[in-house]
Parts: C-alpha cells; sequence; structure tokens
C-alpha cells in the first residue's frame, strides 16, 4: 500500500486528478489497473478516458477542485492522529500513511527551491516532501512500460498516415504566404553625396497559422487528417529527460506534470518518443503517434521514472538523435527537448575530455554529429531545445548544444515554471509554417556592393566580389518575424532621382503540400533629390541595431565575467543601456527597446556577486543571447510571465499554449475547454 499512497500524495500536490487505491492493491507498480498511474499526472479532459484499455473494474475515482485545500489539510489531520479511514472516499488503509516520518530524512536530490511559493507547513508541502527510502527498496527500479531489451535499430516508429484532404483550398489560400519588407535608415540621400556604410533592413513576416478557421478539440490536436479543422504539420517530437539522482523529489514530480500536459497537447498525427538519462540512457518510450491511446501509454511511461545515478547528456542525445536517424518515415517537423539540472560528468568533464579546459570544442563531443547544423554536414537538421533546470546545470554546455544544432537555450530558474518553459516551446513548434526558408540578396547597380550581412546565428554568405549573398533562415513558426541588416554603399547618383541598390528573393517550402514557394522579389531603392531636409531616420532599422549592440554588449560582459572582471561586466551593460535610450526608436517607446532595457538591467542585478552570476547570471545571459541571435523566444526567468517585459519573439500560438498551461496549473475550468486559437489574439503591438 504504501507506494500507492506515495503516488496519491504526489497527485493530491499536483492538484490532479487521482484515485485512492483499495486496500487489496498490490505494492507493485501495474499498468493494468483499472486506472493507470499515468491518470496521477493529468486532468482527464472532457470526452477523453485515460483509462480506455483496462484489464479490470475501475478503482473509484474523485475529482479535486476547489475543495482541494480543505481536504487535504483533513488528511493531513486524521494522518497526524493515526486514523485509518480516508477522509474523503471513506477508504480503510492497511497502514497510516506517513507515520513514522514526522521528521523526513534530508532529500534525495538538491530540491531547493518552492515551486509555489507554499510554507512549509502547508498540508500540500507536507505531501510533496519526500520521504526516507530504504537503499534497497523496489522505489528506486524503474518499472518501463516497453520493458523487453531495445532494439539495436530504432526503425519501430508507428507508420504515419499521409491523407492530404481539401488540398486545393490550402494551396489557393493566402495567409499562407511569407511577408517580405524592406527598410532604408534615412528615406532619401543626396544625389551629389555618396556613403559607405549604409544599411537596408530585411523584414520577414511568417503568415498565421489560420484565418477563419473554428478551433479544433485541444485534445484532437489539428494534423494532416484534420485539415478541415486547423491545419498544420504534425511533428516528430523526442525528449531527452534527465532522471540523475539531483532530480529525485519535487523536480521529478514536476517534470512528469510537464510531460503529461505536453502529451495531452499534441496532436493524433504528432509523434512521441521519450529518453530517460542518468549514468546510462534508455529509449523509455518509441516514437508513437499520440492517438488516444498513444497519450495513455505515454502517460504512463513518463509515470515510470525514476532519479538516481549520474548525468551522461551525451548519451541521452545520442539516444534521442538515433530515433530521428532510424525512423522509417518523418513527419515534416522534427526537434528534439533536451532537460538537464546538471553536468555531464561522463564525456565534457569525464575521461573523454582529455583537453583540459573546457571550451566550445569539448561542448561538441555532447552533441552527435548526426543532428549537427554545421556547415558541411550531410547529416539530419533536427534542432536541440536545451532547458538548463535550476541553478547547478552547466549552462555553457546546454548553450552550445542547442546553439550548434539550431536551437534554442532556456533557463528555469525556478521549479515552479518548467510547465510554462515547455508550454512556449511546443506552441512555437506545433506552429511551424515556413521550412528551409532561404532569402537571396542581389545588388542591381554596378557601382553598389554589400559590405556585410547581420544574421545573428543563421548561416550566411556573401559572395567575395559583394554583389550577392543569403541568408537560411530555415524554419519559422506561425507569426514570426525575422529582420536581417544588409550594409551596401551608396554611390553618387548624376542621371536619375532615385538609386536602386538591391534585389531580394526568397523561397521556402510549404510543410502542410511540402510544395516549394517562390516570393515575389522585392527591390530596394533610396531617393536622390538634390537637397534633403531634415533627416528622418527609421525607426525599424534603429530598433534592430539596438538589439545588435545589446547583444554585442552581452557578449562583451560575459566574457569580463568569465574573466573574473564583474566590476567590468556591469560598467559594459549599463553603458549600453545609456547609449540606447538616446536612440530614436527607444525615445519613441519602442517595444523592443523598452525590453532589451529591462534585461540589461536584469543581467547587471545578476552580476552583483560572483556567487550570482554563478547560480544564475550566467545562464541568464546565454538564454538571452540565444533568444536574440535566433530571434526566438526563451524562458528567462520570469520572461513567459504574462506581466514580464523581457517577452520578445513570442507569438499569439506561445502565448495560447502558455494560457492553457497556466489554466492547466489552476485548474481551472478553461483547461477542460477548447482555448482560443492563435488566430484570435491581437497582433503584436507596433514596435
Amino acid at each position: 500500500m504504501g507506494s500507492k499512497w506515495r503516488k496519491v500524495k504526489m497527485a493530491l500536490a499536483s492538484n490532479l486528478c487521482v484515485y485512492v487505491p483499495t486496500a487489496d492493491a498490490d505494492d507493485s507498480p501495474s499498468y493494468s489497473d483499472g486506472f493507470s498511474d499515468a491518470a496521477l499526472l493529468s486532468p482527464a479532459p472532457a470526452g477523453w478516458s485515460i483509462g480506455g484499455s483496462v484489464t479490470r473494474p475501475a478503482s473509484p475515482s474523485l475529482r479535486i477542485s476547489k475543495s482541494f485545500s480543505r481536504s487535504s489539510k483533513c488528511i493531513a489531520s486524521n494522518v497526524k492522529h493515526g486514523n485509518k479511514i480516508c477522509p474523503v472516499c471513506r477508504a480503510k488503509w492497511k497502514e497510516v500513511p506517513l507515520q513514522g516520518h514526522s521528521n523526513p530524512g534530508p532529500s534525495l536530490g538538491r530540491t531547493r527551491i518552492n515551486p509555489v511559493n507554499l510554507s512549509h507547513d502547508n498540508p500540500v508541502m507536507t505531501l510533496l516532501r519526500p520521504i526516507s527510502v530504504r537503499p534497497n527498496s523496489p522505489r528506486h527500479a524503474a518499472a518501463p512500460i516497453f520493458s523487453a531489451p531495445e532494439p539495436a535499430v530504432f526503425n519501430d516508429d508507428e507508420t504515419l498516415d499521409l491523407k492530404f484532404t481539401n488540398r486545393t483550398s490550402l494551396e489557393n489560400s493566402s495567409f499562407k504566404r511569407v511577408s517580405v519588407k524592406t527598410y532604408t535608415e534615412v528615406p532619401a540621400v543626396p544625389r551629389f553625396s555618396a556613403a559607405d556604410d549604409f544599411t537596408v533592413l530585411i523584414h520577414l513576416k511568417a503568415p498565421a497559422s489560420v484565418s477563419g478557421v473554428k478551433s479544433s478539440n485541444m485534445n484532437q490536436g489539428p494534423t494532416f487528417s484534420q485539415v478541415n479543422q486547423t491545419p498544420r504539420a504534425p511533428v516528430d517530437l523526442v525528449t531527452v529527460l534527465d532522471t540523475s539522482g539531483s532530480m529525485a523529489g519535487t523536480k521529478l514530480a514536476l517534470l512528469k506534470r510537464a510531460m503529461g500536459f505536453v502529451i495531452q497537447n499534441l496532436g493524433p498525427a504528432d509523434r512521441l518518443a521519450v529518453i530517460a538519462f542518468s549514468s546510462t540512457a534508455r529509449r523509455l518510450f518509441p516514437l508513437r503517434k499520440m492517438s488516444d491511446t498513444g497519450k495513455q501509454q505515454a502517460l504512463q511511461a513518463v509515470n515510470s521514472l525514476v532519479a538516481n545515478g549520474g548525468t551522461n547528456i551525451a548519451e541521452g542525445l545520442r539516444k534521442g538523435a538515433k530515433v530521428m536517424e532510424d525512423r522509417r518515415e518523418n513527419n515534416p517537423v522534427g526537434s528534439i527537448i533536451l532537460l538537464s539540472d546538471g553536468q555531464d560528468t561522463y564525456t565534457v568533464n569525464g575521461s573523454s575530455n582529455m583537453g583540459g579546459e573546457k571550451n566550445q570544442s569539448n561542448y561538441e563531443l555532447l552533441l552527435p554529429r548526426s543532428i549537427h547544423g554545421g556547415d558541411g554536414n550531410p547529416g539530419l537538421k533536427i534542432p536541440v531545445h536545451a532547458f538548463g533546470f535550476g541553478t547547478d546545470h552547466d549552462a555553457s554546455s546546454m548553450h552550445s548544444i542547442s546553439e550548434i544544432s539550431g536551437g534554442t537555450f532556456s533557463f528555469i530558474e525556478t521549479e515552479g515554471v518548467i510547465q510554462d518553459a515547455f508550454a512556449q516551446c511546443i506552441g512555437g513548434l506545433l506552429s511551424v509554417v515556413v521550412k528551409d526558408a532561404r532569402v537571396i540578396l542581389e545588388s542591381v547597380n554596378p557601382n553598389v556592393v554589400i559590405s556585410s550581412l547581420k544574421a545573428g546565428s543563421y548561416k550566411n554568405q556573401l559572395m567575395a566580389d559583394g554583389k550577392s549573398g543569403c541568408i537560411d533562415v530555415g524554419d519559422l513558426y506561425a507569426d514570426e518575424e525575422r529582420d536581417f541588416l544588409v550594409s551596401v554603399n551608396i554611390p553618387k547618383e548624376l542621371t536619375f532621382d532615385e538609386t536602386c541598390l538591391l534585389r531580394v528573393r526568397c523561397h521556402y517550402t510549404d510543410p502542410l503540400t511540402k510544395e516549394s514557394v517562390n516570393l515575389e522579389n522585392v527591390d530596394v531603392g533610396i531617393k536622390r533629390p538634390e537637397k534633403v531636409g531634415e533627416e528622418v531616420v527609421s525607426v525599424e532599422v534603429d530598433t534592430q541595431k539596438n538589439r545588435l549592440q545589446a547583444a554585442e554588449a552581452m557578449v562583451q560582459a560575459r566574457t569580463a565575467a568569465e574573466e573574473g572582471d564583474l566590476a567590468q561586466a556591469i560598467c559594459t551593460l549599463e553603458n549600453c543601456r545609456r547609449v540606447l535610450s538616446e536612440t530614436v526608436s527607444a525615445k519613441s517607446g519602442d517595444r523592443l527597446c523598452v525590453a532589451l532595457d529591462a534585461e540589461l538591467k536584469e543581467m547587471q542585478e545578476r552580476m552583483a556577486s560572483r556567487h550570482m552570476y554563478e547560480a544564475s547570471g550566467r545562464a541568464y545571459i546565454l538564454s538571452g543571447l540565444s533568444s536574440h541571435s535566433w530571434q526566438r523566444a526563451t524562458a528567462r526567468g520570469d520572461s513567459t510571465d504574462g506581466s514580464s517585459l523581457v517577452q520578445a519573439y513570442q507569438t499569439p500560438s506561445m502565448v495560447e499554449m502558455l494560457t492553457r498551461s497556466q489554466a492547466f496549473l489552476l485548474g481551472s475550468p478553461s483547461a477542460q475547454r477548447p482555448v482560443r486559437p492563435a488566430w484570435s489574439f491581437a497582433s503584436p503591438k507596433p514596435r
């Protein structure tokens, strides 16, 4: 009964659907119970039964709602006084739960943070506290849903259903086109003047995911087979999860809950695989479609996770990459989510690391070559979105893994925001509307030369003669925007009232129809009057210059901090804030400029001491750099909070998924009904 009661405690603490085991319940984990262990992780949405494939009658269940706090207090009181009757469901206990554990032993992990800011005397926190476990306790043994030995080749992925319906209407939908706009730093240059470093902004905006279509049920996510509801590209998602000893207790419980949320929000054509790693790695769940049955089995697999051992990130990523490499079929979108709260002690810091001091090349050892996004790599392009959990993870390695693979790095500072961080990430992954986008630039004037392309982390190439260049933009989420700065020279103009500068071309693949899309060319020119009045600076161009300047200041500040000069690091950030405050865009109240200033200020505060920098400053800066270099939202401290200023690059789809997550956490009735689709949100405010 003891192990069953521990599951009930965790479910109560998470405010989820639970069942109370009967008196004759077996102590060993069993996935054939009327309500599986997975039911403890996730509220059952309307119309979806977790216990759909039961092999024996269901046990009684109860829904914890507004009476949750009162019920948990009542249970705690009964436990304290040795009562053997549950005050909620009147079930009889063979033994008194928690008896003899009034002074629990030390935590099994490094859990330090109260995820919901409750008093440690609160009954909920009483239920969350780890129980001392004997070294040989069966609780240490994992019970994976697939207990058979791993195959040598992971080619057992579930077959895809590639039925296209209503294809003609999709092809003719105007919302599918990427928008390309250009801006010059000033609208005109005097005819008889020349300029050597003139900036042109190339602005891309991805289309919205859907226009004028009703939302589907949140548990039947839009896929190829449901294009009449909410067309989007299905996803192959591999989650690589740290289950080392430091994840024991609250961390693992919250990770399971977050994974339950991810599973619930995947559609029936999306596929999920789960890799768990500690000292070694194991494929816990193969690549399966998230049908009702697939979701139930995935929840069971996640619920079987236990925490023990060391941290072998490289082995976890190797298994995750192998799932992607060996699959027989591919969904249009593929991604890996990596979460770890520690440092790899087997590859970078262990015996495989013969290079001494850690550097970028050492960190590259953690990422399999098959999924590198680097130059000349013939393998897959699978982005790894890395999540550093807590204050003890290796932010430098996690950032390097994401940067090399083309993913993002998020810093989960407090345990309670792990689900929101995951929600923001999958909100993007489940809204990919553009694949393999490329921007091509050509000089259309024999006297105009392209001197530089500023594209952040995106691969770009400038021809030696300066007459052409290209930027590989890759995938875009619905409503995402990308801004690239191009520097050219402006020659004297003796004949015409306008000088032609550049031609911009863009092409990409539609992930839904798999067809190539070639956009109309956009020509960039500038007016050449004899005289120019008061110079009007483009706010759009100025804003992007500020973004790049802030990112450069972050790099310089981090370098100084790593060398031990925190005073210099703080000074660098302060100088950047001062310069930005005097710009045209900042004075106009531009939203991104306000966010940049708030972010730089936060970084200064996290460099107040060496301890503070090591605990959170480094991770906060690296997550910020990841966000600005890819122009994609990452989680940074409170950055997923609706009241935070640091929300740059969030899309409506991300906001929608965050809304679902927060409703899920609060147990709100809105979590049980379809949430407003992304396209119903107001467009971002003008920059």
